[in-house]
């Protein structure tokens, strides 16, 4: 049976409960134990029970949030810790993005995040969504660990361990390329469409904050469709719309304009969506490019800072 500790900030505790519900069946199938703080009885030594359950688990799921990444004790001790059991191979770290956050420059910024591409669980419509992808994203890191073996108990799948299996030496290069079907492409449309969209707000709310002479505008037009501007001592100086969907030359992209009127017969860039048989990501057209390369392929973040380097052009 495999030990899970979760690392979390009390504050989050609400989602940390209901996540803690969605990984039931994997505790009622015999595949994981799970551990949190809150299971420490009164009289114990909660530093010293914490260290050990931490370091007998198997997996640590990182519950991030803002919460999390100023908690001294949850960044400096059980993450830092964490992460050394990473590098180690004795323990899987997961971080999970509960909610929006820097998490892309801490120590684990370079794992991959549950759910999806890292979407914040406050950020989807129905929450019970992230947290199946969660548990599932759990179970398939179980399934890849060399001390588990799936197997099938009445209909469902199981996963036990492999006392029978000799431990021996492995390739680390497992990766096999696979086919990404619609709803995967149009999934991944419409959330690098909100990432983007979260981008330019925030980073027009920090010029505005960090420069008294600017100010900002951000509106979402309608569902697929948002525009920037910013103004210097009261004179529009830079101005966009982004916008994906209808008309964007039948291609599936998302489209970016100089125009802060939204035109779907007009653009001055287009980010398409390809794939390299292992991960989703976007690529420029190649009409204004700034900063990158023709055949560059972008991830969320980076088409998101590609956009805004056209935006915010005029300026520098």
């Amino acid at each position: 049976m495999i030990s899970l500790f979760f690392s979390y900030s009390h504050k989050d505790e609400d989602l940390r409960n209901e996540l803690e519900t969605h990984l039931a069946l994997l505790k009622r199938q015999g595949v994981i134990s799970s551990w949190h703080d809150r299971r420490i009885t009164a009289g114990s030594d909660l530093d010293k029970q914490i260290s050990t359950e931490l370091e007998s688990s198997q997996i640590i799921l990182l519950l991030v949030s803002a919460h999390f990444l100023a908690s001294d004790y949850c960044y400096e001790k059980e993450m830092m810790r964490a992460i050394e059991k990473h590098n180690e191979g004795s323990a899987k770290v997961i971080p999970v993005i509960l909610h929006p956050c820097d998490w892309q420059s801490a120590l684990f910024g370079h794992l991959r995040a549950t759910p999806t591409d890292g979407k914040p669980v406050s950020k989807f419509a129905n929450q019970h969504e992230a947290l199946a992808i969660i548990a599932k994203d759990v179970r398939e890191a179980i399934e890849t660990m060399p001390s588990t073996v799936s197997t099938e108990r009445n209909g469902n799948t199981a996963i036990k361990s492999k006392s029978t299996i000799a431990q021996g030496e492995r390739s680390s290069n497992l990766r096999i390329k696979r086919k990404f079907d619609d709803h995967e492409r149009d999934q991944f449309l419409e959330d690098s469409y909100e990432y983007m969209a979260r981008y330019f707000e925030g980073s027009l709310q920090e010029l505005a904050d960090r420069n008294p002479q600017i100010k900002t505008r951000f509106k979402r037009m309608d569902e697929t469709s948002f525009m920037a501007c910013i103004y210097e001592i009261g004179e529009r100086v830079a101005e966009c719309s982004v916008y994906y969907g209808e008309s964007v030359m039948s291609s599936e992209g998302i489209a970016y304009s100089h125009s802060a009127h939204v035109q779907r017969d007009s653009l001055n860039e287009l980010l398409s969506i390809v794939d390299d048989g292992y991960t989703l990501q976007l690529k420029p057209m190649g009409i204004s490019l700034y900063g990158v390369n023709r055949e560059d392929a972008l991830s969320q973040q980076g088409a998101a800072g590609y956009y805004w380097s056209l935006f915010i052009r005029p300026l520098q």
